[in-house]
């Protein structure tokens, strides 16, 4: 038996799903001229199909599992369960209008005419804001409608802006937060659900590792400690003698977010010969 899993056939999460699988362990062939491959090495079936696809296929068991933007899925409201958080294809719906326009809060939208492809998200967002609004749905190009004259506002997908300020835009308001999801079935056959979990394990390990960095450094045993004492680790920092007298190894795993500050205070600290290492795989 295999899971069937869907990922985006093109776009800005192909690349990273593909990358993820192969992260872990998983034997991807090229899929991009095709709908359909297998692992060899892996009981995993992969669809390669339109992003905004992916719920409905899910939730049909087309697919048993999808990787899609959260963005999608609150837009489509398809009955599927969000398993896992990614960690890529971090983006932002964001409410952007022309830049020579003062915007003053979400009450400037109402009355306004606002194109956008995500309908369903922007209604709740201004239904909860109790603001009216005209919505106009466009399937693509959204960020030109202002410039044309259908639209005085826009709710986009938006990463770098490069394509607000292009167009002569402002992103001025946050209405969602997204990122890659890993999305279910939710009638899933516990065999299958024996698989999925395996795969989670999988890739839990290698978002571990991706938010972790192993640091190796020379510390005097009179500050070793206090060294020690800055260095969590999973457990607790390894300590082994050096060969020259007064002085230890130190090994430990870091986060990727208190990194730098912890590393000043090793420094002040006295450690020396800090050496920082990325990490593959990490099983806790």
């Amino acid at each position: 038996m295999k899971l069937k899993i869907a990922i985006q056939k093109s776009g800005r999460l192909h690349d990273d799903s593909v990358k993820l699988l192969k992260d872990c362990g998983i034997d991807v062939k090229n899929g991009m001229n095709k709908l359909k491959t297998e692992s060899d090495n892996f009981p995993l079936e992969i669809y390669f199909l339109r992003d905004d696809d992916i719920p409905q296929y899910v939730e049909d068991a087309v697919a048993d599992i999808g990787i899609v933007g959260e963005n999608v899925v609150f837009e489509k409201q398809k009955k599927v369960t969000e398993v896992e958080q990614l960690g890529f294809g971090k983006c932002r719906l964001s409410v952007a209008v022309s830049r020579n326009e003062q915007y003053t809060g979400v009450e400037y939208l109402q009355g306004k005419r606002i194109a956008t492809s995500y309908p369903v998200i922007l209604e709740d967002f201004l239904k909860a804001r109790g603001v009216t609004a005209e919505i106009h749905e466009i399937s693509g190009s959204v960020e030109i409608a202002p410039g044309i004259g259908l639209a005085d506002a826009i709710v986009d997908l938006v990463s770098s802006g490069s394509t607000l300020f292009m167009n002569g835009l402002k992103e001025v308001d946050t209405v969602l937060k997204s990122q890659a999801v890993l999305i279910r079935n939710n009638e899933l056959a516990p065999e299958k659900l024996a698989i999925l979990e395996k795969l989670l394990f999988r890739i839990r390990s290698v978002k571990k590792a991706k938010n972790n960095k192993y640091v190796l450094l020379n510390a005097p045993n009179d500050r070793l400690q206090e060294i020690i004492g800055l260095l969590p680790g999973m457990k607790s920092p390894t300590v082994l003698p050096l060969a020259e007298s007064g002085w230890s190894s130190v090994h430990s795993v870091l986060s990727e977010n208190e990194f730098w500050d912890i590393i000043e205070k090793l420094k002040d600290a006295g450690a020396q010969g800090i050496l920082v290492v990325p990490i593959e795989k990490m099983i806790v």
